[in-house]
Order: C-alpha cells, then sequence, then structure tokens
C-alpha cells in the first residue's frame, strides 16, 4: 500500500469516526426515540425525600444554598435536609449547626474520604424513599421535586435528574463554550432518557430510590456510575427536563481545564471497572450508549491528529486536502487566540466554541496518561474562579 493510499484510508476512517460521535450518533438517538419511545409512566408521587448537600469547606456558598432548599415547593413533612461535610476545615460545619433549628441535619466524615464515601455514609442515615444529591453550589427552582418525584410512580425508574443550566455572569469565551458544549449534553440525555436510560446524571440534581441505592467505591465517580448501577438492577435513569437548577460556570480556561482533567480520569477509571457493561450481549443497546458517548467520545483526539496528519500528507496533490488542512490549521489557530485573548482580559464569543473544543480534548489527552498512571481523585477541592463556584 502506498503512503498516498494509506493516508486517504485513514482520513477517510477518522472523519467518519469523528462524524458519527457529533452527529452519527445523535440521529441515532432521535430516530430510535421516534420510533420506539420508551416513555415513562408518570402519576401522583409525593414520597419522602432526603436531599443532601455533600459539602467540603463550602463557608462562601452552604447558608444561601441551605435557605434555597428551605423554599422548595414541597411538603415539609415529607422533606429531610442533611449536610454530608467531609471533614471540612472552615465554617461549613457551623453554618449547617445554624440551621439546626430549621430541621437541617449534619453528618459529618469522621476523617476524609472524598465525595463519594461522604454520600455513601449519609445515605446510611437518611430517613427518605427518595435521595436527592446537591452540590453546595447549585440553585433549585421551587418546583424541581415536585416535577421529579411523579417519575418515581414509574416501577422501572431507579434514578431521575434534572436539567442543570449554567449562568455566566461575565459573559467569557470559556463560559460561552461550557454552556454551548452542555447544550449539545442536554440533547443527547433527553434521546438517551427516551431510547433506554441515561448512562450519566447531573451531580447536582438527582434523585435515586432508597431501595436502589448501592454504597459506591469511594474513588467512583458517582454521577456517571450511578446509571450504570440501575442498569445492573434492570432499572433506568430517566431526564425530566422541567426539573431545573442553575450554577455558574467556570469562566477561567485553566480551571476548566482542571475540572476536566479530573472527571475524564474518573470516568476512566470507573468505564474500565465496569466494562463488563460495554458488552452488548450483556446490556444490550446500553453499550452501545457507552461506546458511543464515552468511548468515541474520549477517542476524538486521536481521530483529530489522524486527520491532520493524513491531510498534510495528502494536500501537496490535492487542493480538496489543502483546503481541508488550512481549516483544520485555522480552527487550531483560532483556539489559540482565544486563549491568548483571555490571558489580556479580553473575550470572544465567536472563537469560544474552538476554543472549548480544543481545551476538552486536551482535557481527555491529560486525563488517560493519568489513568494510565494509576492516577484516581477519591478527594475533591472547591475550585473557584474568582469567587465563582465549579461545575458539579
Amino acid at each position: 500500500m502506498s503512503l498516498r493510499l494509506a493516508a486517504e484510508v485513514v482520513f477517510w476512517m477518522s472523519g467518519m469516526a469523528l462524524f458519527y460521535t457529533y452527529v452519527g450518533y445523535p440521529i441515532l438517538l432521535v430516530v430510535l426515540s421516534v420510533l420506539r419511545p420508551r416513555l415513562v409512566r408518570r402519576g401522583e408521587c409525593t414520597p419522602r425525600v432526603t436531599l443532601i448537600i455533600t459539602a467540603y469547606n463550602e463557608e462562601q456558598a452552604l447558608a444561601a444554598k441551605l435557605e434555597n432548599t428551605l423554599t422548595l415547593d414541597y411538603p415539609q413533612s415529607c422533606l429531610e435536609v442533611m449536610v454530608a461535610s467531609d471533614c471540612s476545615s472552615d465554617r461549613t460545619d457551623e453554618i449547617a449547626r445554624e440551621f439546626t433549628a430549621r430541621g437541617v441535619r449534619l453528618y459529618r466524615q469522621p476523617q476524609r474520604l472524598g465525595k463519594t464515601a461522604a454520600q455513601n455514609a449519609a445515605v446510611e442515615q437518611a430517613s427518605g424513599e427518595i435521595i436527592v444529591f446537591s452540590d453546595a453550589t447549585t440553585f433549585y427552582q421551587k418546583d424541581v421535586l415536585q416535577t421529579m418525584m411523579p417519575n418515581f410512580a414509574d416501577p422501572t425508574v431507579g434514578c431521575v435528574t434534572g436539567r442543570l443550566i449554567y449562568t455566566d455572569s461575565t459573559r467569557s469565551s470559556v463560559g460561552h463554550g461550557a454552556r454551548s458544549y452542555w447544550g449539545y449534553e442536554s440533547f443527547l440525555r433527553q434521546h438517551e432518557s427516551y431510547v433506554r436510560s441515561l448512562i450519566g446524571v447531573c451531580g447536582c440534581l438527582y434523585a435515586v430510590r432508597r431501595s436502589a441505592y448501592k454504597p459506591l467505591y469511594h474513588e467512583a465517580c458517582s454521577d456517571f456510575v450511578i446509571a450504570t448501577k440501575m442498569v445492573e438492577q434492570g432499572l433506568r435513569a430517566v431526564y425530566e427536563p422541567t426539573a431545573i437548577c442553575t450554577e455558574e460556570t467556570n469562566v477561567q480556561a485553566n480551571k476548566e481545564l482542571t475540572t476536566r482533567v479530573r472527571i475524564i480520569t474518573q470516568t476512566f477509571a470507573d468505564l474500565w471497572r465496569n466494562r463488563a457493561m460495554m458488552n452488548p450481549m450483556t446490556s444490550g443497546f446500553y453499550a452501545v450508549q457507552l461506546l458511543s458517548h464515552k468511548v468515541m467520545r474520549y477517542l476524538v483526539p486521536i481521530f483529530l491528529i489522524a486527520i491532520l496528519a493524513a491531510s498534510a500528507v495528502l494536500a501537496p496533490r490535492s487542493m480538496f486536502f489543502a483546503f481541508i488542512l488550512a481549516a483544520q490549521i485555522s480552527f487550531y489557530i483560532a483556539a489559540g487566540l482565544a486563549g491568548l485573548l483571555e490571558r489580556s482580559g479580553l473575550h470572544s464569543r465567536l472563537l469560544a466554541i474552538p476554543h472549548y473544543f480544543v481545551l476538552g480534548n486536551l482535557a481527555s489527552v491529560i486525563a488517560f496518561y493519568q489513568f494510565l498512571r494509576g492516577e484516581r481523585y477519591i478527594r475533591w477541592e472547591p475550585i473557584r474562579s474568582d469567587a465563582i463556584p465549579e461545575k458539579g
């Protein structure tokens, strides 16, 4: 096989893989959700709910979060509020105790074992039939619980997640890119919910049947693994778009990169640990979802490098490939320019998409390297961008 033929094969195969990842898979979901939708049989349902706010050093946000929680439009006799403190060293525990008279319970980890361990322990203390998990930096609309609970009238539903809307008061390019990315993810989640089950939930807003909750290993990315645990039990995780919460997004590229690397590194470890679920013979279409939404997405940097290299080989003798090569180089220059502008305090919405796209794929490369080295994230540190809360 000649070098040119090999380059063409690499280019078209990588291009098709990239197309499937970002366009083909969403089209497949839409088609299946139309042809054979698996709808939720909603009904009147007002179970006792325990809302757990997991926190580590959240003194800046916790009081406002608790005020928001205590004003939710849900029968107070059916709502228990807990703060699960992972050995916070600031005023987090003190603030939680200030709300004791209003029914808030504090559970403090005896030693710092990480977010997932704190959630596991808090669930053991909970009295609710449904457990809702939240972050201290997320604010709920008043009707969140009322819109989520009717989904549990369907006995096949084990977990329900809501719709997170990121806000960006600074109008940064990173924030705009993150909001666009999350809009795409929300689209996928809605249709995955119609077709089979979600493969992951919004970590700052999801509810689980107490009877279906299984303690997770401490290094687990709980908002990803919880969906798999539901499917293993013959249940499903579903998306409720009318249950809305808001949170400020990161506005600095380095903070967003750190967040993305942490999440993806944990997800690599979770995928490997639960690799049996990626066998279609075991989990059916759920395996296709995992492979398409996660594995293929994390392979995108390889596809991009292959397309760039193949284009460079083919460009000298083809106007088409010369144009493709120039387009790629321009795209990466635009991403780099957006990064330089950000460092100067300037933001460009026009360059936000290439900037965030490159940032996200760089995070995948770094995360894969960390995964291979055996690095794991058990404990977590709140990341702030000029006092703006981190994404969950």
